[in-house]
């Protein structure tokens, strides 16, 4: 999985940054500007939650990294300045939560985030 997009970006960072313990890794791979969409059960896709810049993005994955649960990366795929991969997130309960995200890249960082999630219930 080291297929490179542009300098500064590449699919070992990403899995290290989901697969982590915290989320510091996976924040350093965001533009300052970045902005995060999400849709799911709560979030409909015609209003989806927006996080807008790094700081905003950090709050939402500290809290979601303070979880105990385990997250893996499942596939990725790379294609110029744009990157699709699956989520595989697991709480010790067994609930599963699934996410496919889409990233566009600026300068080897990410800009635009749009993720869609399920999860057991």
């Amino acid at each position: 999985m080291g297929t490179t997009a542009r300098p500064g970006f590449d699919t070992e960072a990403l899995r290290r940054g989901i697969e982590g313990e915290t989320a510091a890794p996976l924040v350093s791979l965001y533009a300052q500007d970045a902005e995060v969409r999400i849709v799911d059960r709560y979030d409909q896709p015609s209003r989806p939650k927006v996080l807008h810049g790094r700081q905003e993005i950090a709050e939402m994955l500290d809290d979601v990294y303070s979880r105990d649960m385990t997250h893996r990366l499942e596939h990725c795929v790379v294609q110029g300045d744009h990157v699709a991969f699956t989520e595989e997130c697991t709480y010790p309960d067994g609930v599963r939560v699934l996410a496919e995200s889409m990233l566009s890249l600026r300068d080897g960082r990410i800009v635009e985030q749009t993720t869609i999630q399920a999860w057991d219930e």
